[in-house]
Order: structure tokens, then sequence, then C-alpha cells
């Protein structure tokens, strides 16, 4: 670029950022992992694994009086995935995580327009799940209303998969991406209010999932599915004392046109703050399983939520797995430590049974513990996991291993590091 062209680009910048806000960050992330029984149960003749990945973000976002935009670009990176001089990366993880617009149209009201990130609450069936490297989007349009402590989302998406956006009638609307329930089309509700120890959210939320006949060049579309999800997430908190409910039930149908009748989540946890140092929970969180029918269901699944953070860090349930089968019962207690002004310590005990029996009449699964320290740094932060499975008669038997043939140890370990610089933040001038 020539001298005289880069002062005038410049200069329209400088003027730009006299009425506007430029943000510029990044996200550096990189996690070690020991995985012996990570997911499901190991066998004693399989190898537990041992590997680095790590994200990586660079973020822009721009807010002017009428809207903000704001771009999110993400890669995951496996240590080791590539050769030496490979010219192409092995993976191809390199994505735009976010990339959207918030217009504002006055009087509390707003549409967000684009590659976004759908949290709600406590995460239950909305999250980012920010736990795993690549993380949890969603391409949709909201309508948001907010005022005092009142707000309202309305999100509506239409998914389409075509590599080529012309001649559309030729092309037509089947949706052929498929798996961990990928949606076609989603409409939702989400409204929330706040008092002053207590705050209660309605979520209304239907998905649509695309039904194929046929195999091979003989498949073709065969309608739509509707699942509807349907529920509340109470939180109470006032002086040491904090409680929260979620409440949902699903009905319609699933993938494949399963229906589904009676699935229900039921979870409560309570919270006590002992000291300024010592926090304690205890908790239960009851999910429906399925009765064994083919065309019929009452299996529960928390769809789009970060289900990491439930049932167990160590993800025997509902992370990729147990989306039609005997359902969950999980009782959990656990107590947070700080340990200084940059450190904690968290301990986490769960005991697993089915809501549903196995085959053989078993519903007992395990106990798994929990323990994750945090360190804060200047600029970064390290934490630190550790994570066992006492697996019982019925986990063997859900998992596919037996007794005698699984590892004599299930564990996990996990060192993680996270980095987020803050490169640039102009500030419009009054």
């Amino acid at each position: 670029m020539k001298k005289q062209h880069f002062v005038v680009v410049l200069a329209l910048l400088c003027t730009t950022f006299t009425f506007a806000q430029f943000t510029l960050d990044g996200q550096f992330k990189p996690r070690t992992e020991y995985r012996n029984g990570f997911g499901s149960i190991i066998p004693d003749a399989a190898d537990a694994g041992f590997a680095v990945s790590t994200r990586v973000r660079l973020n822009t976002g721009y807010t002017f009086d009428s809207y903000q935009f704001y771009v999110s670009l993400q890669d995951v990176l496996v240590w080791g995935e590539n050769r030496q001089i490979l010219p192409d990366d092995q993976n191809d993880s390199f994505a735009v995580f976010e990339a959207w617009a918030n217009i504002n149209l006055g009087k509390g009201w707003s549409t967000k327009l684009g590659r976004q990130v759908l949290s709600y609450d406590d995460q239950r069936i909305f999250g980012g799940l920010d736990w795993a490297q690549q993380a949890r989007n969603h391409d949709a349009g909201l309508l948001k209303y907010k005022k005092d402590k009142f707000m309202l989302d309305i999100g509506l998406a239409f998914s389409q998969d075509f590599d080529n956006p012309t001649g559309f009638q030729s092309i037509g609307t089947a949706y052929n991406t498929s798996g961990f329930f990928t949606y076609k089309t989603m409409q939702y509700a989400y409204l929330k209010q706040q008092w002053s120890n207590l705050s209660g959210s309605l979520l209304l939320l239907n998905n649509g999932f695309q039904n194929f006949t046929g195999e091979g060049d003989a498949r073709v579309a065969d309608g739509v599915s509707n699942l509807q999800t349907i529920g509340t997430h109470l939180n109470f908190k006032k002086g040491s004392f904090g409680a929260t409910l979620n409440a949902f039930i699903q009905t319609g149908e699933r993938q494949g046109q399963v229906d589904v009748k009676g699935a229900y989540l039921m979870g409560l946890d309570v919270n006590y703050a002992a000291t300024s140092k010592v926090n304690f929970g205890l908790g239960v969180e009851v999910i429906s399983g399925n009765d064994g029918a083919a065309s019929e269901t009452g299996a529960f699944f928390p769809l789009f939520g970060t289900n990491h953070k439930f049932n167990g860090f160590m993800d025997y349930f509902y992370v990729g797995n147990h989306a039609n089968s005997i359902g969950l019962f999980d009782i959990h207690a656990s107590a947070k430590f700080t340990l200084g002004e940059t450190s904690s310590l968290l301990v986490k005990v769960l005991n697993f049974s089915g809501e549903q029996e196995l085959a053989s009449g078993e519903k007992s699964l395990g106990t798994e513990i929990d323990l994750v320290f945090t360190k804060k740094f200047k600029g970064y932060a390290l934490a630190i996991g550790y994570s066992q499975m006492f697996a019982n008669d019925g986990m063997y038997e859900l998992k596919g291993v037996s007794e005698d043939l699984a590892a004599g140890t299930q564990n996990w370990a996990w060192v993680q590091l996270t980095m987020k610089p803050k490169f640039l933040n102009t500030t419009p001038k009054k």
C-alpha cells in the first residue's frame, strides 16, 4: 500500500473511532489431558489416551450508536496433528465461531442476527459449551426486548447445507446434516423476570428435524419431526443461602419420527456459604429414560446445554452419548474452598443410578469424584483437574464392557492454561 493510501485509511479509522468503540482481543487456551476412562469405561487391554489441544481465538467488536458488530475467528489445534511442512491444516478446524450484528430498534427492542452463542440461566438447555475446545454456536435471528428487570428473546432459525446457493428451486430445502440434535428449524421464546431475591425464566422451544425415507440415491426428504421443550428455571439467593430449580418436559417427535411422551428433567440444587472461604452444595437431578419401545420414548435429552457442567466432569452422560437410554438419577454434594485471593479448590461427589432399569434389572451405576484446583495469575489463569469413576455393575452393563475386562482404575486428569489478551480498546470521545 502506498504511503498516502495508508495515511488516508488511518485517518478514516481515527475518525470512525471518534464516534464508535472498537475492540480487538484474543484467547489462547491449551489443555493437556490424560484419559483412562473419560466418557466411558476403558477396557484393560486398551491404552490410556494422552494429548494436548489448543483453542485459539481472535475477536473483534465494533459498537456504534445504532448497532453492534462482532466477529470471532477460531481454530482448534491438536499438537502434532500435522506432519512437518504440510501445506494445509490436517483437521480443517479453522472456523468463524461468531459473526453477528445487533441492531438497536429503540424503546428496549433490538434484533441480533447471525452466528452467535445462545446461553441462558445455568446453561441446562442452551449453553455456550465453553469447556469443549470447539464450543457451541447457532445460526439464528433474535428479536430482543429488555426493560428494567424483565427480558424477552424470540429466536428463529432455518438451517441449510447446500454449497451452491444458486437455483433454490432445484436444490429444495431438504437438510442433510444430522446428528447430535442438529436441527433444520428452531423457534423459541425465552422470558425472564428478576426480583430482589428471586429470578424466574420460562422457555418455550420447538426444534424441527429433517426426516428421510429410502437409502442411497433413492433417499428422499420425508417431512420434519418437531420436538417441543418447555420449562422453567428458578434461582433464589438470600444471604448465605441459595437454591436453583430446573423443571422441563419434552413432547412431540425426535429425529426419525420417534414419538416422545412423558419425558422430563427435574433438578434442585442448594448451596450455603458457611464462611467467606467455604461454600457447600447439595443437589439432585432426575432425567427420564426410555422404557424400551422402538417407536416411542420417554427419554429426555438436554439438547444444546453445556452438559459437561452437569452429571460429572467425566462426561459419562448426555455428552454425545446416553441420548435414548435409561435416564439418570444423580445425587451430588460439593464443597468449594477459597484458598487465597487468587486460588480455589472444588471437591464434588456424585452418585448415579438409572431412572429406568437395565435389561438385567440393575439400576445402580456408580460414584464419581471430581477435583478442580484453579489459580489466577497476572494476565492468565491455570486450572488442574482430576476425576475418578467407581463403577457399579450397572455401569459396566450400560457401557458394554464387562467388569473382568475393564481397567481396574477409571480416571481422567487435565491441566489447562487460559490467556485472554486485550490488544486494542478504543473509547469514543464524548
